[in-house]
C-alpha cells in the first residue's frame, strides 16, 4: 500500500504513521478481553517528510489541542468488534482531521448591487411613498 491519502497531492507514507493495537474496553464479553480491537494510530507532524512547510505550520496551528507536546496526532477507534474495522475508521478520522485544518476558506469577493436591482429598491420606495402621502391630511384652507 503506497500510504494514507489525505487529498490529491497529499498521501502520508505507511512508515511514518505508528498503529498499535489493544483490548478495548466496555461490553463484549470474551471476545473483548481476548481480541485487540482497540487502534491507536499516531503520526508525527513535526518529522513528516510528506508536509510541506505551510502544511506542517498549519497543521500545528489549527490541530493544537490534539497535537502532544512531541508534535503527535493521536487517533483513537474502538466502536467495533472488528480490528480491520477500527483501523478503517482510525484512517478515516485521520484523513477528516487533517483535510479539514488543510483547507482553506475562499475569501469573498465584494459585490456590488446590479444596475436593475438598483432600479427595483428606487421604484418600490417611490411607490411606499406614494401610499403614505395618500395617508396624509388634506392641508388646511
Amino acid at each position: 500500500m503506497e500510504g494514507v491519502r489525505i487529498n490529491r497531492s497529499l498521501v502520508i507514507p505507511r512508515h511514518e504513521v505508528q498503529i498499535s493495537f489493544a483490548a478495548s474496553g466496555g461490553p463484549g464479553g470474551q471476545h473483548a478481553n481476548k481480541t485487540a480491537t482497540r487502534v491507536e494510530l499516531t503520526w508525527n507532524i513535526r518529522r513528516s517528510q510528506a508536509l510541506g512547510p505551510w502544511q506542517r505550520e498549519r497543521l500545528e496551528r489549527k490541530l493544537t489541542s490534539r497535537i502532544n507536546s512531541e508534535g503527535d496526532l493521536r487517533i483513537v477507534a474502538d466502536e467495533y468488534r472488528s480490528q480491520w474495522r477500527n483501523r478503517s475508521e482510525a484512517e478515516r478520522r485521520l484523513v477528516k482531521v487533517v483535510s479539514g485544518a488543510l483547507h482553506q476558506q475562499r475569501s469573498r469577493v465584494d459585490t456590488k448591487p446590479t444596475k436593475a436591482s438598483k432600479e427595483r429598491r428606487l421604484t418600490a420606495k417611490r411607490r411606499r411613498s406614494e401610499i403614505k402621502k395618500t395617508r396624509r391630511l388634506p392641508p388646511p384652507d
